[in-house]
Parts: structure tokens; C-alpha cells; sequence
């Protein structure tokens, strides 16, 4: 490497892209149209990196293996940015063993922490933590190690573990300190005030109040019967009555449970639950029916009871009952959820990540951007969406965790 392109490449690594680009712009050989790209990429033009970043693949062909998977890893970077999460996150493998192999151990581990990141974002946790602990640490570029530490935080706020996600936060940001360079502060800050922001709200008859994740984390650990609308579950200790699939009956077991301990009438339910102003018997007996569903799904858990006028809760072990709820309640929460880190996502990247249909997710996208919650820009393949900002949601508690988790 000549010393313009060791000059840019320092440059680059000490967060100067402005810099790099003053001593390679001009150049159209393979190795500076990579530094070209990944400038651009801190630049934050995505398209002209990604562009930059293909071409200088291209020109390195199989012939240099390895300059070709450190522009594979490159480009799996800028897809995370931009949310898309298909063929390039899918190239991140073979590049990873490309670079194993040729001795590259900061770039393969590098490759492994960005493995870790992209399957947190797609709520593949267990995956996730088994990929980020395999990584040596040690081996990691100084600026993945503020990344490494950001995603262990992810990983436990989505497993709603408050102290490991503090630490790891700790550890990211003496990380960026010690780094200086300013946006990697940012990053850290942002996600410093995502764990500090409510991430629920606790309802009672008696009334409500925002909790942070260290008070879910309470909650979930006391002996209460839970009835958990952001994963749409019911729980008390370790036992899971998951009801994600059935909203009927989740939405009977959340009046009942507001309610609790007085019963609700049947009138109240049909209202509620099957918006019937007027009810008849068709809907008397649907309510039967659904109780009986309900009496079923949750029968490890609690009873319900027939009164006089109605229905009522009663816990097995629990000593109370209590919902747990979003911070804000929407009818496209998860989507909403997602689209709160600040990034642009294409609807695909978003089907994916919580493993709906992308016609599930753009009718989602379709009534958010009706209700001025969400916009696009870009065309076709490029369209991507971002949140218009929504104060006090979304909660992590809201994102995909791959499976149900206490």
C-alpha cells in the first residue's frame, strides 16, 4: 500500500473521512475505491458507498480473496445501517471464513460482531449470544468493541435484564471515551436513554403508572399474575400462558384482569371485547364459548369464575394481578418499535424481522403513514420508511425476542 492510501486508510480509522477522500478521490484502482466507499459510508451517502464498495469487490475478483471479503464485510455493514437484511447479511459468512483463514483475526471478528448485530435485530437472541460470546474480544478494532458492547446491551434489555444491560453500557461508553470519536458517543448516549425511557406502563384498578426495565424486571420476579399486552402472554413466576395468536381472548383476559377483584359483567365484556352496543344471544353464547377458550388456555395459571352479572378472575398463587402495557398503546406497535431507532427500513427488513408477511407489514406501514406516524422516500427496491416520532414510545419490550422470555 502506497502512503496516500495508508494516509487515507489512518484517516479513515480515526473517523476523517474528509480527509481519506482528499488523498484517494481521484483514484479509480480497486483498493481506493474501497476507501472511497467506506468514507462515503461514514459520510452517511449509503447509496454511493454501497456503489463504490461493489465496484472495488469486483476489481479485486477472486484473485485477492481476502481484500474481496473486507469489501463484503463493508458492505454488510452499510446494509445494516440501511436495514436491509437480505443478500448482503447472507455474504457475511463466507467472508467471515474467507478472513479466518488468511489470518485477518480483527476483520473476522469484526464480521462475527456484525453476525450478532443483525441477528438482535431480527429478535434471534439465543443465536445472537452464542455468536457475540465466541468472539474474542481482544481481536476486535477498538471501534467494534463500542458496537460489542451495545449489542450484549440489546441482547439483555430485549431478555429484560436491567443490571447486565447497565454494565455493558458502561463498558461502551469508557469504550467510545476513549476512542473520541463523536458519533460512537451518540450512539452510545442514544442508547443509554433508550434503557433509561419508560418501558411500560403498569395498570391497576386502582390506576397507573410508567415503569423503567429494572421495575418490569421487579414485576416479572414478584408474585403477580401478569398480563403481559406488550408480548400478549400471561404470567406469574415461570409459567407462560402465551395467547398471541388468540386476541379474543387476550382481550377478555385484560378486562377481567383490570377489573380485578371485582367481577365484570357480561355487558361490559360483549362492549369491550365485541364492540356489540346491543347484544343478543348470538353474542351471550360467542362469550361463552370464548370464556370457555380462555378458562382452557389459562388453566395453569388462574380460574374464572361465573357471577351473578358476570366474570370474574381469580389467580391460583399470584397475590395480585396486574397489565403490563405499552408506554402508548398502538394498533402497528411492533412496526412502530422497530422504526423508533432512528434508522431507515425497507418493508422486507421489517417482515423479517418479526417474521410476518411483507403484506402484513405494508399495510401496517400504509395506515401508520395515513395516520402521520410514518413516512417513505426512495422508489421501488430502494423505498425505505422511517417513524415520525412518536414521544414516549416505542419500548423494547415491544421488539422481537425470539420467543417468550422472563
Amino acid at each position: 500500500m502506497d502512503s496516500l492510501m495508508t494516509a487515507a486508510a489512518n484517516a479513515l480509522a480515526a473517523g476523517d473521512p474528509l480527509a481519506a477522500l482528499k488523498r484517494v478521490s481521484l483514484r479509480d484502482d480497486a483498493p481506493a475505491l474501497a476507501l472511497r466507499g467506506i468514507a462515503m459510508a461514514q459520510l452517511g451517502d449509503l447509496a454511493r458507498a454501497k456503489a463504490l464498495l461493489g465496484s472495488a469487490a469486483r476489481a479485486f475478483g477472486n484473485k485477492e480473496p481476502v481484500a474481496h471479503a473486507r469489501c463484503s464485510l463493508a458492505e454488510a455493514e452499510i446494509a445494516l445501517v440501511s436495514r436491509d437484511l437480505g443478500r448482503p447479511m447472507e455474504r457475511l459468512g463466507a467472508a467471515k471464513a474467507t478472513l479466518e483463514a488468511f489470518g485477518d483475526l480483527a476483520n473476522a471478528a469484526h464480521a462475527g460482531y456484525l453476525e450478532a448485530r443483525g441477528l438482535l435485530l431480527i429478535g434471534r437472541l439465543d443465536e445472537a449470544e452464542q455468536v457475540l460470546g465466541s468472539l474474542d474480544v481482544g481481536a476486535l478494532p477498538v471501534t467494534s468493541r463500542v458496537g460489542h458492547a451495545l449489542v450484549a446491551a440489546g441482547i439483555a434489555i430485549r431478555r429484560i435484564r436491567a443490571k447486565p444491560a447497565r454494565d455493558a453500557l458502561d463498558r461502551a461508553r469508557i469504550a467510545a471515551a476513549g476512542i473520541g470519536i463523536p458519533a460512537l458517543n451518540v450512539e452510545v448516549d442514544r442508547a443509554v436513554q433508550a434503557l433509561d425511557a419508560p418501558a411500560a406502563r403498569l395498570v391497576t384498578r386502582t390506576g397507573e403508572r410508567l415503569l423503567r426495565l429494572e421495575e418490569v424486571e421487579s414485576l416479572l420476579a414478584s408474585h403477580t399474575l401478569i398480563i403481559d399486552a406488550c408480548r400478549n402472554v400471561v404470567r406469574a413466576d415461570k409459567t407462560v400462558a402465551c395467547l398471541t395468536s388468540r386476541p379474543v381472548l387476550f382481550a377478555l383476559m385484560r378486562v377481567l384482569g383490570e377489573a380485578w377483584p371485582e367481577d365484570v359483567s357480561r355487558e361490559a365484556l360483549l362492549a369491550r371485547v365485541f364492540r356489540a352496543r346491543a347484544a343478543d344471544e348470538s353474542h351471550r353464547a360467542r362469550l361463552r364459548v370464548e370464556i370457555g377458550r380462555l378458562r382452557e388456555a389459562i388453566s395453569s395459571l388462574a380460574e374464572i369464575h361465573a357471577t351473578e352479572r358476570g366474570f370474574v378472575l381469580e389467580a391460583h398463587q399470584a397475590d395480585k394481578i396486574a397489565i403490563l402495557a405499552p408506554p402508548i398503546e398502538d394498533e402497528h406497535g411492533e412496526v412502530l418499535a422497530l422504526l423508533a431507532d432512528g434508522e431507515a427500513w425497507s418493508s422486507s427488513a421489517l417482515a423479517l424481522a418479526l417474521d410476518v408477511s411483507p403484506r402484513t407489514v405494508q399495510r401496517a406501514l400504509d395506515s401508520l403513514a395515513e395516520d402521520g406516524k410514518a413516512e417513505w422516500f426512495g422508489q421501488g427496491r430502494a423505498r425505505r420508511w422511517i417513524a415520525t416520532g412518536v414521544p414516549g414510545f416505542p419500548t423494547s419490550l415491544l421488539l422481537p425476542a425470539g420467543g417468550i422470555v422472563g
